[in-house]
């Protein structure tokens, strides 16, 4: 169990990170540089914090499991993403530095009005209280685990009122500068932390190279790529060519929360290198997580099951017992520090992002259509600042329902935390790829579009599914829901199209 030394060590950790926003506070950056750092990041530092926004808490405890229960084959999320990078460089970021806002709605804006801009910011807003809050629910398991014993109930319920607190408290501290320079340590220390696992689990494993490799393949934990075409299994080749891509461009070229990041850059072209760097380097990362599940399964076949049969959340805190149970004093600490800088990462970002889409989406047009007068930056800042308390708010109660949501699902920690995501993703793609792509649709389109993909992917939730599917096929199995890049492809096609029967304003322009 977790010692006072242990404490010390994950303490020390978060003093240094609220201390990192403390000083990146002191430019008292206000209005759109609070948000944008006035564009003024470098590439490496750009990267690094989009890697490590992406590789959440639920990266950190999910991919273990999916290591553990499944193979290798999430792998092939990497290279979809790779793909999308290219897209949203090429396509998406030119456009939206040219828009000149700090936020990539601020596009939609110009090109279909205001009350399409704001709806698609009201749509991220849904999609990113969605999926943070999953995030924040799975940050939370281990840091109740450890200092509650549990993580259930009025223990889970604490743990996230306490992670939501400190994230919020250096994201209010120095903006989206503060939230990049954090994640630079907290990517550091995640690595770092989970290297020291994988060496610290192989020399417990003690076997062979050669006969763990065999004994491995043999059970099919090493299978990165899956060429089947499965409507069910998500990480396959055709599932990441086609739904996994769709997902990522949505998630750099249209979710604020990711695409901020990169809007910090000096030039698009900056912006697509930092994006596509991140890539690159998340590819060992990814696998150190995968290959980390993977020793944990060896290490149970080998010397007996790390997780009782009987848990309650069977396989879904493996890695959080190896650490409590294997791991010696002070690299127990650390292994929960990386653990906090997984969550944090995701979470700073996100309340900075959806400040930044409050405030020029929502509010200041709201403000301009009323005739009130512009706001000083100084002002402006103040009240973003008390936005990401609202929001950091709404995320913890959100949280709390994840756990019943996740466990009713019967997925991995992994697949739940990017299902949510599709949600807001499917519409706001469509509306996006119509502004870009062609010369069609309008602000009445626009917002139908957005419901259409959020009432579509709902349709497409396995607990929907089995009910509506039913209706056409009375057989005693029929046809299961599709995995969430089907959900996405689908939703996607559907929004797209929706938005593209809206004519255009004589004035429209390709963004």
């Amino acid at each position: 169990m977790f010692t006072f030394i242990d404490w010390l060590v994950v303490a020390g950790y978060l003093g240094l990170v609220v201390l990192i926003g403390g000083m990146a506070s002191r430019r008292k950056e206000q209005g759109d540089d609070f948000f944008l750092a006035g564009r003024s990041m470098p590439v490496w530092a750009v990267a690094v914090s989009t890697l490590a926004t992406a590789v959440s808490a639920a990266t950190f405890i999910g991919g273990p499991q999916q290591g553990f229960r499944g193979d290798l084959s999430y792998l092939t999320f990497k290279f979809a993403g790779l793909a999308a990078f290219i897209i949203v460089g090429f396509i998406f970021l030119p456009a939206i530095f040219r828009a000149g806002t700090p936020s990539v709605y601020g596009l939609i804006s110009q090109r279909f009005g205001a009350s399409a801009g704001g709806s698609a910011a009201a749509m991220f807003g849904i999609g990113r209280l969605l999926a943070s809050g999953a995030r924040l629910f799975m940050t939370a398991i281990p840091f109740s685990l450890v200092a509650f014993g549990d993580a259930s109930g009025a223990s889970l319920a604490t743990a996230i009122v306490l992670v939501a607190t400190a994230a919020c408290i250096y994201t209010m501290l120095g903006g989206v500068r503060a939230v990049i320079w954090t994640d630079v340590l907290q990517a550091c220390v995640l690595v770092g932390s989970v290297s020291v696992a994988v060496a610290l689990l192989w020399a417990q494993v003690d076997m062979p190279l050669t006969d763990a490799i065999e004994r491995m393949d043999a059970a099919g934990k090493l299978r990165m790529i899956d060429w089947s075409f499965s409507w069910t299994n998500p990480y396959t080749v055709w599932g990441a060519a086609i739904g996994m891509t769709l997902f990522l461009v949505a998630a750099y070229g249209t979710d604020q929360d990711l695409a901020q990041r990169l809007l910090t850059c000096r030039t698009p072209r900056k912006a697509a290198w930092a994006g596509i760097l991140s890539n690159l380097i998340g590819w060992p990362v990814t696998f150190l997580f995968l290959a980390l599940g993977v020793l944990l399964w060896l290490e149970s076949e080998t010397h007996g099951p790390i997780v009782s049969a009987l848990a309650p959340e069977g396989d879904r805190d493996v890695f959080l017992h190896f650490i409590l149970r294997d791991m010696p004093t002070g690299l127990r600490g650390l292994m929960m520090a990386g653990l906090f800088a997984a969550a944090m990462s995701s979470l700073d970002s996100a309340l900075n992002a959806l400040a930044a889409s409050t405030t020029s989406d929502i509010i200041r047009p709201w403000r301009a259509k009323r005739g009130l007068e512009v706001m000083s930056p100084a002002r402006e800042t103040a009240m973003a600042r008390g936005i990401v308390v609202g929001w950091a708010m709404a995320l913890t109660l959100f949280a709390i329902l994840c756990a019943y949501w996740q466990s009713a699902s019967g997925e991995t920690l992994l697949d739940f935390a990017l299902g949510v995501m599709v949600f807001a993703y499917a519409g706001l793609l469509g509306v996006f790829l119509t502004a870009l792509l062609t010369r069609r649709g309008n602000a009445g389109s626009a917002v139908a579009a957005l419901l259409t993909g959020l009432i579509a992917v709902l349709l497409l939730q396995p607990f929907v599914w089995d009910i509506w599917i039913g209706w056409f096929d009375a057989d005693t199995s029929p046809l299961p829901a599709p995995a969430f890049p089907w959900r996405m492809a689908i939703a996607t096609s559907l929004a797209w199209l929706v938005c593209l029967m809206g004519r255009p304003p004589i004035s429209s322009k390709v963004g």
